[in-house]
């Protein structure tokens, strides 16, 4: 009988050992962004954001570890995209995607996320349409028709009469341009010219010139953050078109923190709309600096990457409680599509019909504050929407 009660209890112990091995399984969440290349400070951005929350809420999810899988797609190559994707699914047996800095690729991803299984979180791919592709992708990030509405409305309060828009020709560029003519022509400005740039574009000072010579007071520009953005930059200025009395008015994509210095004084004043700054003053976002700082961030290389990745963290987290860490993508897209919550970037909430975060979008302009520039915040646009699903 002694020897029965042992086994018993030694089955018992394994049986335990074994549930309780089950229940605190590693979720792995696979993370597709830009480490290396001329926009790798991006790449680096997803990783900050994801590290901060996992420091600040710790890298399990009630038993179920976290774990992030990391890889690296430095441009824009939406084979590759594919493949890293199907590679961290079938593989790596991730049970959730996030990432995509550039458009192509996202959509790419989005196509394999019903036979795999997988919520997809975009933490920066901004095609509006993005989202229409699976009711499993949720966004983080933005849109280019959410900064751009603002950016018309500035302009035509500022007393513009004649625009023309200058972008890169791809999904958020022609977003941005078509978001910026609708707004200003219906409010009764004119557009007398657009221009459509490749993503390898690297010389504007041809564009700058075609500017100055086209009549319009102001220009709307749109470039991914990165190299093309600073180069823009460079040619308004040395080129003198501000001089020239034709106003700059773009997203925030052309003058993120880190490129300010290399612009310097001359960008003073510049303005730009966008939906978040690492100087915003919220306790939310101070905290959250502190985050990133506590994790060996460099504080003056954030960008907008770095706060899409901690709140799509967030969304991750959420719908690994929400699921009890099963596979089942469907339950956890809709158990967090309507979330609320205050972001670093101000109250922010998710949109249960189209999956992408509603924010507040602030009109800035470059300033100095102690010895430092910064995007100041000047007003704010309230609860932004995705303007480019909005149905009428």
């Amino acid at each position: 009988m002694s020897n029965l009660k042992c086994l018993v209890g030694a089955l018992a112990a394994t049986f335990a050992s074994f549930v309780s091995a089950a229940q605190a399984d590693t979720i792995k969440v696979g993370v597709i962004g830009p480490l290396s290349g001329p926009y790798s400070l991006y790449g680096q951005n997803f990783q900050w954001g994801m590290q901060a929350y996992a420091k600040v809420n710790g890298a399990s999810v009630g038993e179920h570890q976290v774990e992030f899988v990391y890889r690296d797609l430095p441009g824009v190559d939406p084979a590759k995209a594919r493949a890293l994707a199907q590679e961290l699914i079938v593989k790596d047996k991730v049970q959730y995607l996030a990432g995509a800095y550039f458009t192509p690729n996202a959509l790419s991803i989005a196509s394999l996320l019903k036979q795999g299984n997988v919520p997809f979180v975009v933490l920066n791919a901004a095609t509006s349409s993005i989202v229409e592709q699976s009711p499993l992708i949720l966004r983080t990030s933005f849109t280019m028709w959410q900064n751009t509405v603002p950016a018309a409305t500035v302009a035509i309060e500022d007393g513009s009469k004649k625009a023309m828009t200058v972008v890169s020709d791809y999904g958020p560029g022609v977003d941005a341009e078509t978001g910026f003519k609708e707004t200003y022509e219906k409010a009764g400005g004119e557009l007398v010219e657009t221009i459509r740039l490749p993503l390898t574009t690297s010389d504007f000072n041809p564009v700058a010139q075609r500017i100055k010579q086209s009549g319009a007071d102001t220009v709307f520009a749109f470039f991914p953050a990165g190299a093309p953005t600073l180069g823009f930059m460079k040619s308004y200025i040395g080129n003198g078109l501000a001089e020239a009395g034709v106003k700059l008015i773009s997203t925030g994509d052309l003058l993120t923190e880190p490129d300010l210095p290399a612009l310097g004084d001359v960008a003073l004043g510049t303005r730009s709309t966008y939906h978040y700054s690492a100087s915003h003053d919220s306790p939310a976002n101070k905290a959250f600096m502190e985050a990133l700082e506590s994790i060996g961030a460099d504080k003056t290389k954030v960008t907008m990457a770095a706060v899409a990745a901690y709140d799509g963290a967030k969304l991750i987290y959420e719908m690994i409680n929400v699921t009890g860490g099963k596979q089942d993508p469907q339950t956890a897209v809709d158990a967090v599509k309507s979330m609320q919550w205050e972001s670093p970037r101000g109250p922010v909430s998710m949109d249960p019909e189209t999956r992408h975060i509603t924010q507040n979008v602030y009109l800035r302009e470059v300033a100095k504050e102690d010895g430092q520039y910064v995007n100041k915040e000047l007003k704010a646009f309230e609860a932004q929407r995705d303007w480019g699903l909005v149905k009428n």
